[in-house]
């Protein structure tokens, strides 16, 4: 089931399509998904070919990336750089704003 946390214009949103619940805005050269975890979530270690920034808005994140586990509360930002292995858990329910950007797409926009 879908987080309520966020409001009805982000709710109309296109449902994401992947290994989360999250609703999906496109931007040039960046993709923003308003997501949400259930409590006791755990996403195994991966990559991914984005260059991922986000905030936290409701509950936690902990976050292991490069032998380290770290622990981001609301109003916290995190960054994961493109390609760079990382896993993720979710103790309690949590939603966040994640911008995934395309670094080809980037090239010679900035």
């Amino acid at each position: 089931m879908m987080n309520r946390h966020y409001p009805d214009q982000i709710l109309a949103l296109p449902k994401f399509e992947g290994p989360f619940d999250a609703y999906e805005l496109q931007a040039k050269h960046c993709n923003i998904l308003f997501a949400s975890y259930p409590s006791g979530t755990a996403i195994d270690s991966h990559t991914h070919e984005t260059d991922n920034i986000g905030i936290i808005t409701q509950g936690e994140l902990i976050l292991t990336m490069d032998g380290k586990t770290e622990r981001i509360s609301v109003g916290g930002w995190y960054h994961v750089p493109a390609n760079t292995e990382h896993a993720a858990s979710f103790e309690v329910e949590t939603s966040e704003i994640e911008f995934w950007f395309n670094e080809d797409d980037m090239k010679g926009s900035i």
